[in-house]
């Protein structure tokens, strides 16, 4: 559930309030984006603000138009760190090729005017800024409207590309202050409700009434803390689509933990509002009443909950028809036949893009689909002999005789049936039953590893043994730097 009230709120001890000891102009400087603005601001004046970012982030699509914008202006070098990444949709569309030439160009712009170069088969724009350029307490300017890296504690704004053409020529963004929105998060999101569900609700509820326009949405409350990174950072890519400016939230251990595994524990620092901070607005949600919902064309504030699309598909699917038509003229869409039976049907699902194509996201599908078919191995229906949709679920897929795997029966052959090897070390200690199960000791098991030259059992990870009394071994590996 989200609720939204249009009028100054205080939050004081990390409780909304109407009322504080402090005057709201004063307790402004309380929030995390007046501490962040203002530190990035160069002005001097905290109504007409003149920032400048710490690192710049462009994709294949808007680089090259950038940097020869910047070259004609006297671009020399580039002052602050610029990375030069890929964008998920060209590469989703042919492999990347279709930007093959804008790839080389921005390998030379790298070379030449010292920037960060990102090969397309590396990362895609918004995961390489939340791995290698976010920061707490940092800014980011990117030529891509998801710029928000606002869960780990940086500020991202999105924009055309002379804005950061006036980046690279040493000038500034300039734009009064914004407006300050106190997200406030309670409860623990149901099992099955993803972050791309808050999102949709969130946009539902504030995109046509205009709630946070240009404004910056500071994200707080205990809710906070039963999210996993991943998760923020689903809610949080999104909010490009309720039209605000910018986004930030609180920082906690998970945050610390994400640098830390990322190889920049320096990178991270504690960012929360302070004892009194004033907001202009507040919109609160509550994590435990969103349910699962679905966004439709031709704007994600087109959204329903599952249940009440499911139980009025055709005519919410018929609008959308009607939508397309009005607006596009010649486009006509088939939606209203996907819906029969009580049931909707797609024709196809993507888990991909700086949004969706998160690693949680891509974890949950694949449990979701454990030893379940979705085709995968046909390219051509002509292989598919039959196709069975079980009452489980699962489809079982028998193929053409012509295109099935070749077997070794088929070559006449009949290797010897194969066992699961036995762990005998796991994290250094000796699994003693296991060692007994294959006839075994602990000294046939340290001659083992002195053949591969080690000499004690907790240098070792992993240790296993196959039917030939193979031992494979894996070693601890201890990270520096």
């Amino acid at each position: 559930m989200i609720t939204l009230e249009n009028s100054g709120i205080y939050l004081v001890d990390g409780k909304p309030a109407h009322s504080a000891s402090v005057r709201p102009e004063e307790a402004k400087k309380g929030t995390i984006a007046y501490k962040i603005l203002s530190a990035h601001n160069t002005s001097g004046n905290d109504t007409a603000l003149k920032i400048r970012f710490d690192a710049l982030v462009s994709h294949d699509i808007t680089y090259v138009g950038i940097i020869q914008t910047a070259r004609a202006s006297g671009l020399t070098e580039f002052p602050l760190p610029y990375a030069l990444t890929n964008c998920h949709n060209s590469l989703c569309a042919v492999g990347g090729t279709i930007n093959e030439d804008d790839h080389v160009f921005g390998l030379s712009a790298a070379r030449k005017y010292g920037g960060i170069y990102v090969p397309a088969n590396q990362s895609v724009i918004h995961s390489f800024a939340r791995e290698e350029l976010s920061g707490c307490g940092k800014m980011i300017l990117g030529s891509d409207s998801h710029t928000r890296y606002g869960a780990l504690g940086t500020m991202g704004v999105g924009e055309g590309g002379p804005e950061l053409v006036k980046q690279l020529l040493k000038n500034t963004y300039d734009v009064a202050y914004p407006g300050v929105v106190l997200v406030y998060l309670t409860g623990k999101p149901r099992r099955g409700v993803g972050p791309h569900d808050v999102a949709i609700a969130l946009t539902k509820a504030v995109f046509a009434n205009g709630f946070v326009k240009n404004k910056v949405l500071e994200f707080t409350g205990p809710g906070v803390a039963s999210l996993p990174i991943d998760f923020r950072n689903g809610i949080d890519v999104m909010t490009t689509e309720t039209t605000c400016l910018s986004s930030i939230w609180e920082t906690d251990d998970v945050v610390k933990t994400h640098y830390a595994v990322h190889g920049r524990p320096d990178d991270y620092k504690k960012l929360a509002p302070e004892k009194v901070a004033y907001y202009d607005s507040m919109i609160t949600i509550e994590l435990d009443k969103i349910e699962p919902m679905i966004a439709l064309p031709f704007h994600p504030s087109n959204a329903y909950t599952i249940h009440e699309f499911t139980e009025n598909a055709a005519d919410i699917l018929a609008d959308v028809e009607k939508t397309a038509a009005e607006k596009f003229g010649k486009v006509k869409l088939d939606l209203v036949s996907k819906a029969h039976d009580g049931k909707v049907f797609a024709d196809q699902g993507i888990i991909a893009g700086c949004s969706g194509g998160l690693f949680d996201n891509i974890c949950e599908a694949s449990a979701i689909l454990k030893d379940k078919s979705t085709g995968n191995g046909y390219f051509n229906l002509s292989e598919i002999q039959t196709a069975i949709l079980e009452t489980n679920g699962k489809i079982s897929i028998l193929p053409a005789a012509s295109s099935r795997p070749v077997t070794p029966a088929d070559m006449n052959l009949y290797p010897a049936q194969e066992k699961l090897p036995v762990n005998l070390i796991i994290d250094g200690s000796v699994l003693a039953d296991n060692l007994k199960a294959i006839g075994k000791n602990e000294k046939w098991l340290q001659n083992q590893l002195h053949a591969q030259g080690y000499h004690d059992f907790r240098e070792i990870f992993l240790a296993t043994c196959d039917d030939q009394d193979n031992v494979s071994l894996y070693v601890k590996v201890t990270k520096t730097g």
